[in-house]
């Protein structure tokens, strides 16, 4: 049993980590960078359960969202998401380690919250990935109590399991987890792993349910194979970025630091320590330690899929096989590699440090876990104080708030201009963002879903889209199209075809924005149309939660 010490020394370095990364969160606003789009108050609406002709890559992401803006305004959900994100990772990972020291834990939770990995999605914006990320450590602990026969594990294995599931990526990952971690080797063992395979599944029902609803093609354009694979970051090359996991494919995520000649030198020394944990850590975790092992390795070569020989045979899955698009970003799902590389390198360290205690003093040993602990911040710096300044909150302009009373007056679908899915706003510093306006208007928004990374265009699923980008292309005015609202972002450099806005009405121009309306719309409000089975679908996953939740809580207070 845990000394009051050393229970609280973990809680602590997880909140130290916690502040030193979100540092810049003191400030009021709105942290916006690429997939990271907050505002005041998100509605809730059909297109969020099950969206009618896209990929449902946030569901049911978007719409927790929404309801959690019922309680709670969005620039303190987006701080509380984000603290939660870091704390829950550093402190998942310390009580997982199998340790009776409390150092060694310090280690396993600075190993697992300071990676390039959290570092990369993390200026990425996809944090309902690092949801996945976060929940991990949690999800490994509470299936080993399963296999152990501690009461209440599927019940906290299907609560650990929930919020990496809010997306398909994350729900995939501790699907995984589930199927390799689980079955085998103790009494009962069929049976509850039907049961936690079968609570994940339908964990994830609301987006498989919403995918198979859509009007979206599931095959994807293997353009983005390529575009989307993982790159190097140093002369270590793609697997040698992968191995310290980092190797995103957006450069512009990429900390500076991890350009730098040692860090490969420094990855070295930290996997050669995992590999002395390794073999430590399969005494400790008989049979557990394999397992999360072949879990890692899969992970890694899903994570390299994209590159080399593996990039036409990925090519022909995004195009042949519906919803395989969902492997083109495969850096993505190396979650359980960096969780098998913070457990087996905190073992690994204490491992180091008993042998040099043994043959100098009690103090070299501390020393070396000291080293060890500081080993993740030396490599990756420039994670503290929100990745050097670059998680910085901005305040939304005025002209959202206007243009947002001025739809919802009159409710009906917009069409967001300049047609990219993604815009650099002046206001928001000219960082990259996803269109807020999705998010922060009450109506369907029609946006470009099809993505420029670099010199190439990979194309979307969205068949209404990709007929509005003809039209475009071809000059046609887009009072054709159907919309009701035309929202235009009017800054300096943003320029429209002379004709695009013929036959519409200008109600709106403000600094930032201008709304222009076609005439020819009346105002109508969608209704669930075919999304009934994914109402279904998340009233099941909700359920799922609630029970397991209060199997857990019920447990807590039982003597």
């Amino acid at each position: 049993m845990w000394r009051p010490t050393a229970r609280l020394v973990p809680h602590g370095t997880a909140a130290a980590i916690t502040a030193v990364v979100l540092a810049p969160l003191v400030a009021p606003g709105y942290v916006l960078r690429y997939d990271m789009v907050f505002v005041p108050r998100q509605p809730l609406s059909w297109e969020m359960l099950a969206p009618a002709d896209a990929l449902p890559r946030a569901v049911p992401l978007d719409a927790l969202v929404s309801l959690a803006n019922l309680a709670v305004p969005g620039w303190l959900l987006q701080r509380f998401v984000l603290v939660a994100i870091v704390y829950l990772a550093a402190l998942g990972m310390a009580r997982l380690v199998p340790t009776e020291r409390t150092l060694t834990r310090v280690v396993g939770a600075l190993a697992y919250a300071w990676t390039p990995f959290l570092a990369e999605r993390l200026l990425l914006g996809q944090w309902g990935l690092l949801l996945a990320y976060a929940a991990l450590p949690w999800l490994v602990a509470a299936v080993r109590d399963v296999r152990a026969g501690r009461p209440g594990g599927l019940a906290r294995l299907v609560v650990a399991a929930a919020p990496a599931a809010v997306t398909p990526t994350g729900g995939l990952i501790a699907l995984a987890t589930v199927l390799v971690l689980l079955p085998g080797g103790f009494a009962g063992w069929r049976r509850s792993t039907a049961l936690g395979v079968g609570g994940v599944a339908a964990l994830c029902a609301p987006w498989v349910v919403a995918a198979l609803t859509s009007a979206a093609g599931g095959r994807s354009d293997p353009e983005g194979v390529a575009a989307f694979a993982a790159r190097a970051e140093n002369w270590s090359g793609t697997i040698g970025a992968l191995a310290g996991t980092g190797g995103i494919w957006n450069a512009q995520t990429v900390p500076g630091s991890r350009g730098s000649a040692l860090v490969p030198i420094a990855t070295l020394a930290l996997l050669a320590v995992c590999a002395v944990g390794f073999h430590a850590l399969r005494r400790r975790w008989p049979g557990d330690a394999v397992r999360l092992a072949w879990l890692a390795a899969g992970a890694f070569v899903v994570a390299l899929a994209g590159t080399g020989p593996g990039e036409p045979v990925l090519g022909w899955l995004v195009t042949s096989v519906p919803g395989a698009g969902l492997l083109r970003d495969g850096q993505k799902f190396l979650i359980p590699y960096a969780a098998l590389v913070a457990v087996t390198f905190a073992v690994g360290a204490e491992a180091l440090a008993r042998a040099l205690a043994g043959r100098l003093d009690a103090n070299a040993g501390r020393v070396v876990l000291v080293a060890a602990a500081l080993l993740p911040v030396a490599i990756l710096p420039d994670l503290a104080v929100g990745a050097a300044g670059q998680l910085r909150p901005v305040r939304y302009p005025a002209d959202w708030a206007a243009v947002s009373a001025r739809v919802a007056a009159a409710p009906g679908e917009v069409l967001s201009l300049p047609f990219e899915g993604y815009q650099r706003y002046r206001w928001n510093r000219g960082q990259v963002v996803r269109d807020p306006a999705p998010r922060y208007l009450d109506a369907p928004v029609l946006m470009n879903d099809a993505l420029r990374v670099g010199t190439v265009t990979v194309d979307g699923e969205n068949p209404r889209a990709a007929r509005v980008r003809a039209a475009l292309d071809a000059g046609e005015p887009v009072a054709g199209s159907g919309v009701r609202w035309v929202l235009v972002r009017t800054e300096p450099g943003v320029e429209l075809p002379a004709n695009v806005l013929s036959g519409l009405r200008p109600v709106y121009a403000g600094e930032y924005l201008a709304l222009w309306e076609n005439p020819g719309i009346t105002a109508a409000s969608p209704g669930p149309g075919r999304r009934w089975p994914a109402v279904v679908a998340h009233v099941l996953a909700g359920l799922v939660v609630i029970i397991g939740a209060f199997v857990v809580l019920r447990g807590r207070r039982e003597p």
